[in-house]
């Protein structure tokens, strides 16, 4: 038996999510499916992966070793047949939408969601990653569009404000917050956080230091260079809180409670923008700009 990217994928995105159920629905096949590829592929190798634990699946030390390998030959292959699919796609068009959010729950699923509906022929391509990884996937035109919380202004891209969403904490189970009617910045004042070092990480580490800085106090952060997911599944080993978005509660995480952050009279919330090229003609875009425009009418550009 050969090993298979299929295989290799498996246990990439179950690497990622420290889970198998997660990383089943994220591969949009049965648990039991993704846990026998990951299975057959261990046999193969002779090694085990993974250490599979009731707090998760976590990579095994020769297995994190492999790991980083497959991640890579993932991701080659993945460019390689979007840059096939870049050549060759013809009249019924493609989109490839970028995001650095969790794509579970959300406004922008409901987004990607509504799009599909109206545009069933087009063929879209979702590119997860950080902001350096999204704005180079622009430059390059690999990246039609791409939806971050990150606020950044670069030459030859243009931003359009889109959705907020709701702050939580992530804190495991019997943790005393979960005690407190309401949770304010400093409350979190003692904490350690872990946070990861794309996607919201950045926004949330920025904010972190004004609010906790305005009162003399400086957040203690440790970064992992993983997925939010993955940082949310670190939480539940009890030392350590996070801060997502209320995306991230529309998935069940057993051992974990999410606080809404009050923040001057109100929940505490993050700002998502939309980045694309203004000189990009492809018409799926367009379609995509003008779905944005009626779902989020009262967004400005900038």
């Amino acid at each position: 038996m050969a090993i298979e990217i299929r295989h290799l994928r498996a246990a990439v995105v179950t690497a990622g999510t420290q889970s198998f159920s997660r990383a089943a629905k994220i591969l949009c096949v049965k648990q039991s499916a993704l846990s026998r590829r990951v299975q057959a592929l261990e046999q193969m190798l002779g090694v085990q992966l993974f250490e599979r634990t009731k707090r998760g699946t976590f990579a095994t030390e020769n297995g994190k070793a492999f790991l980083a390998v497959a991640e890579r030959i993932v991701t080659d292959i993945d460019n390689l047949l979007t840059t096939a699919k870049n050549v060759s796609y013809g009249e019924l068009g493609r989109l490839a939408i970028g995001f650095s959010s969790s794509l579970m729950t959300g406004n922008l699923r409901h987004a990607i969601g509504d799009y599909i509906d109206r545009y069933p022929d087009v063929q879209l391509d979702g590119i997860e990653g950080g902001t350096e990884k999204l704005f180079s996937g622009l430059q390059a035109c690999m990246v039609d569009a791409a939806i971050t919380p990150a606020h950044i202004a670069e030459p030859g891209i243009t931003r359009r404000n889109l959705w907020t969403e709701r702050l939580v904490v992530a804190v495991p189970e019997g943790h005393r917050l979960t005690e407190a009617d309401a949770v304010h910045w400093t409350d979190l004042r003692n904490e350690v956080f872990v946070l990861p070092t794309q996607g919201i990480g950045p926004v949330v580490s920025e904010l972190l230091a004004v609010r906790l800085g305005a009162h003399g106090h400086r957040a203690k952060i440790i970064a992992q260079d993983t997925s939010i997911e993955s940082v949310i599944s670190t939480v539940t080993i009890g030392r350590y809180i996070t801060i997502a978005t209320e995306a991230s509660t529309g998935v069940n995480w057993p051992e974990l409670k999410f606080l809404e952050i009050a923040d001057n009279g109100g929940p505490a919330r993050l700002e998502f923008a939309l980045y694309w090229r203004p000189d990009n003609q492809n018409p799926a875009l367009a379609k995509f700009l003008k779905l944005l425009q009626e779902r989020y009418p009262a967004i400005q550009g900038e």
